[in-house]
């Protein structure tokens, strides 16, 4: 499952489904800003809802298919569900034009997701009124609806929703953070959030409310990923076509080499059978 230059392979990825959901269930590949460091980055976009792609790969995988082993370059694809608002913040609040004490413009939707050097922002047109609508002030003439992102409710959002969801299935997940401090745990929960979330404002307001050290609460020593790098080799989909952009990068933002075109799959019940003949 090797790939290289000038070639497509179909990819393994494992992603999670909403049976309740009533959108569109196929799924299509978006070349989106990351929030954090504005790095390309793809999503996938099925049932009305936004998933993030990730990118796990170790020194050596295979793939069992019935009685064969398949070799592989050991990735894995795997998807998860991420709320559209961490995404579409940072345009949100660059479109208002805020200063100083003046909250800023309002502003139609298409038009505050419209990047020329990212036409996957489009395909979010459908999905992003609802979502924004919980973090913006909202107007409509005639038929037209405008938006301005309002820093309470971002702020609320943030502590009701985010810390609170999160501070409680960190508990949930794993029976060590029971014997942590509220505040240890809090400042687990800002940096997890602060993968999303840009230092200013929204991580220092969040901190500001929460009422801990900013410089303590996000660290990036105890950080163990590293934020600055957000791309994912290509993923060569089924699902659907993908905005047309080439994605075949290296998680360094690299072009790939060419890779050998090893593929061969033995059979595996002549691997133990030449293992018993070895041990004759």
């Amino acid at each position: 499952m090797a790939w290289y230059e000038g070639f497509e392979d179909t990819r393994l990825l494992v992603a999670s489904s909403d049976p309740s959901a009533t959108g569109d269930d196929t799924g299509r590949l978006l070349e989106l800003r990351h929030p954090k460091t504005g790095n390309r980055t793809c999503y996938l976009l099925i049932n009305g809802g936004l998933q993030e792609l990730n990118w796990f790969k170790q020194s050596y995988g295979s793939w069992f298919m019935g009685d064969y082993i398949c070799e592989a370059d050991g990735g894995l694809y795997t998807s998860t569900l991420v709320d559209l608002v961490f995404i579409l913040l940072p345009m949100f609040d660059k479109a208002r034009m805020k200063t100083g004490d003046d909250p800023g413009k309002f502003r139609q939707l298409d038009e505050i997701i419209y990047l020329q050097d990212y036409p996957g922002y489009s395909y979010l047109s459908a999905v992003a009124e609802k979502s924004m609508e919980i973090v913006c002030d909202c107007k409509e003439v005639g038929s037209t609806k405008f938006f301005r992102l309002n820093d309470l409710k971002v702020s609320a959002w943030m502590l009701c929703k985010v810390v609170q969801q999160l501070k409680e299935t960190l508990v949930k997940l794993d029976k060590n953070f029971a014997a942590r401090s509220q505040k240890e745990i809090l400042c687990d929960v800002v940096r997890i959030l602060g993968e999303y979330l840009a230092d200013e404002p929204w991580c220092k307001l969040l901190c500001d409310n929460l009422r801990l050290n900013m410089v303590e609460a996000v660290n990036e020593s105890d950080l163990k990923m590293d934020l600055s790098d957000t791309s994912i080799p290509s993923f060569s989909s089924t699902l659907q076509e993908s905005t047309g952009n080439d994605m075949r990068a290296n998680r360094n933002g690299k072009q790939n080499k060419k890779a050998k075109v090893e593929m061969n799959s033995h059979n595996i019940k002549d691997m133990f059978y030449r293992a018993a003949r070895r041990g004759r």
